[in-house]
Parts: C-alpha cells; sequence; structure tokens
C-alpha cells in the first residue's frame, strides 16, 4: 500500500503543467550528503511518520457473497495516515520557493487523491484516499524534530498527509446458508416439557430477505390431559 502511493504522489508532482516535468522525483532522505549528489532540480517526498488513522476506524464485519450467499466474513480495512515531507531543492532559493508555491497550487486542488491515479490494491478496495496539505503538526511531533533527525538545516517544506487504507488479511469462513426452519422449544416448569414453536421459513431465502407471512405452528407436548 505505501509504495502505491508513493506512486500516486511521484504522478501528481510530474503532472503539473506549471511544473512542466522538468524536476526529478525523489523519495530518500533529504540528509546532507544527498543534497550535495543532486545535480538537478528535485522534489523530495520523504516518508517521515506512519500511523493509523483511529478516527476512520470501522466496526463490524464485511460479508462476502458468491451467486447471493454469504460464504466469509472480514474485519473492515484499516486507514493509515501517511505522513510526507515535501521540499524543493534547486540552486537558489528563490528558485525553490517557487517550485514551493507551484506544488502548494498543485496539492490544494484535490482533497483526496485523484481516483484515475490509483493503482493496484488501492484501486481495487475503490476507497477514496483523503489528503491534508500544510496543517499544523500535531502536538507530539514538530517538523523541526523531523530535521534535527535527519541532521540536516531546516527547510522551508510542505506536510501532506495521505490516509490511505489497507486489508487486515483476517478473514472468517461462514456456515453454510440454512435449509431448515427455526425450531423454538419452551421449556415449562413443571416438567411437562413446554411447547414446540416452529417458524417455517424457507431455508433457501435470498440474504436479507424478509417474507411476507411467516407461518408458525404450535406443537403441544407433554400434556398429561
Amino acid at each position: 500500500m505505501i509504495h502505491e502511493v508513493d506512486l500516486c504522489l511521484r504522478r501528481l508532482v510530474r503532472d503539473d503543467p506549471l511544473l512542466g516535468g522538468e524536476v526529478d522525483v525523489a523519495f530518500e532522505a533529504p540528509t546532507k550528503d544527498w543534497a550535495s549528489r543532486r545535480n538537478a532540480p528535485t522534489v523530495n517526498v520523504y516518508l517521515y511518520d506512519v500511523r493509523e488513522d483511529m478516527r476512520r476506524r470501522q466496526r463490524g464485519l464485511h460479508n462476502e457473497y458468491v451467486n447471493g450467499v454469504v460464504t466469509a466474513r472480514h474485519l473492515p480495512p484499516r486507514y493509515f495516515k501517511l505522513s510526507y515531507l515535501v521540499t524543493a531543492w534547486t540552486q537558489r532559493p528563490e528558485d525553490e520557493h517557487r517550485l514551493l508555491a507551484s506544488l502548494l497550487s498543485r496539492f490544494l486542488r484535490y482533497e483526496a487523491i485523484p481516483a484515475d491515479l490509483l493503482e493496484g490494491t488501492l484501486a481495487e478496495l475503490g476507497l477514496p484516499l483523503p489528503m491534508t496539505v500544510a496543517l499544523p503538526p500535531p502536538e507530539d511531533r514538530a517538523f523541526a524534530d523531523v530535521w534535527t533527525a535527519l541532521g540536516g538545516e531546516l527547510k522551508p517544506s510542505l506536510d501532506i498527509v495521505v490516509s490511505a487504507p489497507m486489508e487486515t488479511g483476517r478473514v472468517f469462513p461462514a456456515g453454510p446458508p440454512a435449509s431448515e426452519g427455526v425450531r423454538l422449544t419452551v421449556g415449562g416448569g413443571d416438567g411437562s416439557g413446554g411447547d414446540t414453536v416452529e417458524h417455517n421459513v424457507p431455508g433457501d431465502a435470498a440474504p436479507g430477505h424478509v417474507p411476507d407471512r411467516v407461518a408458525m405452528t404450535r406443537v403441544r407436548r407433554g400434556s398429561s390431559d
């Protein structure tokens, strides 16, 4: 999933008409050593944090159907926030600021990754990938700390956060469909054996189907009369 989001962001940057495809896109950590080796205008998209988006966690199970019959149930996908530090690298600060402004304008056009850029498992899921641009960092994280960890100098950057879904892989097989009606035995306190109530519901009813009329038969058992 992470590498598929990388591909989406690469295409999003390269397809910007204002950039004209004249810049390289790199995902390496923007360290001093990396900066000294680059020789062309570059947009660095560095993934520095991955954590679950708890606001998007869903409960319950999703059904899988084959010919209208439930064959399995699985947990819903979990969303993960991928945080990217986006920076522009050229020979002059003025050009970097111009490139950064172009990137900001590009990302602000979208509330989510465009659907036509999705590939692989992201396209198969068919779920949106919300994206935020340049929001204030969480209280437990500061951009200066990221640069300190990288060993480089603080540089103007955009914080791009993409919430991407991922399957858990946990699947629970479903039992075979019911082929008979439901029998409910209500026991009596006097040892008479109680009553048996039969709900005659067709066993081959379609999933979620509610019959217009349910026949009920009460069978008296264990009476001494």
